[in-house]
């Protein structure tokens, strides 16, 4: 009977190629022949462990915690199946919900491509039948799905969230504030108790304690103690007015601009209303999409390596899963974002000069230079004709200069207004984008920090450097402090590269709450939205697609997408 289910199964046009151990997390085969098919463990009839399939069943109906659909997964034809009835169509479909399943838990629905098209971290991969075939055999199969969903603490803490947000959004969510002018302290109104309202649902806000002005009076009737008539009778305390902006409510708008990465300033803006008014289903679907995010995380980050989250301004160093450094950052303009991608650190500049790229010189420099010629000298450029000679800025008109055909390379000296400060910390890109200092620190004093050209800027970068060069013998913090001392550019290679990760994730795990929801600085999240709420393709129109040769050339620790190593476009500083 086996036998005879096999050349059935292998006949099916995917079966055929799962059977050949088609890697379809990374698209590669990982076997030259065939698995021998009459070892294959079957899902239905009187040879079946009845187990099984009921282990799937359960397993795709907790694929909604990981915030995939069951539905996608074939769960209502399962779950109607006689499984002592030999079925062969059963099988297939069953062998295709858990494949289905395993490659999205384990690499994500979606090709990061599509969505990041400048991703390079490598895919997370693994023979997904061979693990199938191990998975029955050990009657194991709903636990070794489990085990191919990220093991980071911050998935955890989406996964453990997502449920509360459904249920808020299930009992009709909280409430919404009107459109209307910008709101403030000491307005009055209706929106201001909608605003009220709506940051005590979330938890900013305590409840507004209004006295019960009758009751106080029965009170103060009881009183056994004879009042005094030359007394005056003391006033009643004022009702607190729901209607009414007081500094409770500002500071409690403060605290969700600041957990928001928004300008904090107490009022209710533009920015600040479009984010208090995404409702609690859209903050379940947030959670969903930055699931699916870090489902695109390779296996192996790096024992020790750096992770940038755009849209928070923040970041990490982490050392054996544990983080040892925070840090603020400033990333690119909405206009002139930083890119997410990955790569491999591997040497810090002391005292850099900047190598103005030419994007940045005609937009930023020449129209400074143009208004005040002066400035050229002051802030430290140096000016090359196309040869790399010096030339003399006093004889340049500057207003003369064209910006389309820029005749001209500009570098600005190591010193106090150098733009990259006294350190940048170089993972070699084709973007040009880097860590590093910045000569205008003040900007950190900013909540919502999109002030770059694309690179990101670090507070307090010298301590990062400190802990990037800790496994480099030949550096110490002391040396890189006198260097600094020095004012001359000095290149300091890494003993050991250390990847470098910039991610855009808007859902965020927070240790102190759980997550908090940062605004989609870049409107990257509606996109992924949609496309986890669409419904799939058919299942064979999807292991095509996965199944194919990756877009990404793979060396150790980073990948390079072709077609973009070949563009080396300047994000800028």
């Amino acid at each position: 009977m086996l036998a005879g289910l096999a050349i059935a199964i292998a006949g099916t046009p995917v079966l055929a190629q799962y059977a050949a151990g088609v890697d379809i997390s990374a698209g590669q085969s990982q076997a030259d022949g065939a698995q021998p098919q009459d070892a294959e463990p079957v899902w239905t009839g009187p040879a079946a462990d009845p187990a099984l399939l009921k282990d799937l069943v359960i397993a795709i109906r907790a694929s909604a915690s990981h915030g995939l659909n069951p539905q996608n997964y074939h769960l209502a034809q399962l779950e109607a199946v006689n499984v002592l009835r030999f079925d062969p169509a059963t099988d297939d479909l069953a062998r295709r919900a858990y494949l289905s399943l395993a490659g999205d838990l384990l690499a994500g629905r979606f090709d990061p491509v599509r969505f990041e098209p400048d991703w390079t971290a490598p895919r997370r991969a693994r023979d997904l039948p061979a693990y199938l075939h191990q998975a029955m055999a050990d009657n194991r199969v709903a636990g070794s799905l489990e085990a191919l969903a990220p093991d980071e603490p911050g998935y955890t803490a989406l996964r453990n969230a997502l449920p509360r947000y459904q249920a808020i959004a299930e009992a009709g969510g909280w409430p919404a504030i009107d459109a209307g002018p910008e709101l403030q302290s000491g307005d009055r109104g209706p929106r201001v108790a909608q605003l009220r309202a709506r940051l005590e649902a979330s938890g900013e806000l305590a409840p507004l304690a209004i006295p019960a002005a009758a009751e106080d009076q029965a009170v103060r009737n009881t009183d056994p103690v004879t009042p005094d008539p030359a007394s005056p009778e003391p006033a009643s305390p004022e009702p607190a007015d729901p209607e009414f902006f007081d500094p409770a409510l500002q500071a409690a708008v403060e605290t969700f601009q600041r957990s928001a990465r928004l300008d904090v300033d107490g009022r209710v803006g533009s920015q600040t209303l479009r984010e208090l008014n995404l409702g609690a289903d859209y903050r379940a679907s947030q959670i969903r999409a930055n699931l699916e995010r870090y489902r695109w995380l390779p296996a192996d980050m790096g024992r020790r390596h750096i992770r940038v989250n755009i849209p928070d301004f923040s970041l990490e160093a982490r050392n054996e899963g544990v983080v040892e450094r925070r840090h603020d950052a400033i990333v690119g303009l909405t206009w002139r974002p930083t890119p997410v991608f990955s790569a491999d650190m591997t040497y810090i500049v002391v005292n850099p000069w900047w190598e103005t790229p030419a994007s940045i010189a005609v937009r930023n420099e020449l129209p400074l230079f143009r208004a005040d010629p002066g400035a050229v000298t002051r802030l430290g450029f140096q000016v090359l004709d196309r040869d790399g000679n010096p030339v003399d800025p006093a004889t340049i008109d500057w207003n003369t200069v064209p910006e389309r055909d820029f005749p001209y390379r500009l570098r600005q000296a190591p010193g106090p207004l150098n733009a990259l400060g006294e350190v940048k910390l170089i993972f070699p890109n084709p973007h040009n984008v880097y860590l590093h200092d910045t000569s205008n620190r003040d900007l950190f004093a900013n909540n919502r920090r999109c002030f770059s050209s694309g690179c990101v800027r670090l507070r307090d970068p010298f301590e990062l450097a400190d802990w990037v060069i800790a496994e480099t013998p030949q550096l110490t913090p002391e040396g890189l402090r006198e260097i600094a001392a020095g004012n001359t550019e000095t290149r300091l290679p890494l003993a050991r590269p250390i990847p470098v990760y910039v991610l855009y994730w808007t859902a965020v795990h927070d240790p102190s709450t759980g997550i908090r929801f940062v605004a989609d600085l870049y409107q990257r999240d509606d996109e992924l939205i949609s496309a986890l709420e669409a419904t799939p393709p058919p299942v064979e129109e999807r292991y095509e697609k996965i199944s194919r040769p990756s877009r990404v050339e793979c060396r150790p620790g980073v990948c390079l997408a072709p077609d973009r190593a070949r563009q080396a476009f300047q994000s800028g500083y």
